[in-house]
């Protein structure tokens, strides 16, 4: 049975692509560093969270110690650049979080609701990216990896919760807007994307060799 087969999760609709893998795999540089600043900005959503929602106590108190769990996991990444002698740069973002995001509802309560269950898609997403590439990639990655993937497992289920919690405060129907992030995720996902970042499609037919043979990747 092929990993896709086996496939099975609560939230997201398909698993990563194998052409994703062999990317990641050729490019580790850009992985880590698009990775460094994936911590950096959930980091920065949470703490935007508890500033738009501050009078809700049990809200900014979880998004409060999830952004101080997220900082350390930027730590460890950016550590881990230095110590492999790589070279920060900039990366311009990928089409994934903006796009997760443009479906949000501009208007409360449902703009709540929909900001939880964003939030929940992308941490579900790192989770389960973490899961396949710690067997493929090899260490010193895969290290780091195994142990990112039991957090941010635990990260997309506090936002879940927190979804369900503003839904049933508000009485939005839930599932049915979950449905909805859902194929706009799964499209993302298994679409092509011309871009390679943590949460990018698979390369598109024309990136496919910038990608596999890369000069030094572990494609190459």
């Amino acid at each position: 049975m092929s990993r896709a087969e086996a496939f099975a999760h609560p939230l997201l609709r398909v698993p990563t692509p194998a052409g994703w893998i062999a990317a990641a795999k050729a490019s580790p540089d850009v992985l880590l560093i698009d990775h460094a600043n994936c911590e950096k900005k959930a980091a920065s959503t949470a703490l935007a969270l508890m500033f738009a929602y501050a009078e809700d106590l049990e809200l900014t108190g979880k998004m409060s110690r999830l952004a101080r769990e997220e900082l350390r996991h930027y730590e460890q990444v950016a550590k881990l650049i230095h110590s492999s002698g790589m070279a920060p740069r900039r990366l311009a973002p990928g089409r994934y979080a903006e796009r997760m995001r443009r479906l949000a509802a501009k208007s409360e309560p449902q703009r709540e609701v929909d900001l939880m269950i964003c939030g929940a898609f992308i941490e579900a997403r790192s989770c389960e990216r973490f899961g396949a590439l710690s067997p493929a990639i090899g260490a010193p990655l895969s290290d780091l990896f195994q142990g990112l993937h039991h957090a941010e497992a635990r990260h997309y289920k506090v936002y879940l919760d927190l979804a369900g919690r503003a839904a049933k405060r508000a009485g939005v129907a839930l599932q049915a807007r979950i449905e909805e992030f859902a194929a706009l995720e799964a499209e993302l996902i298994t679409a092509p994307d011309a871009v390679f970042r943590f949460h990018s499609g698979p390369p598109s037919a024309r990136d496919v060799e910038r990608y596999w043979y890369r000069p030094g990747g572990q494609g190459a």
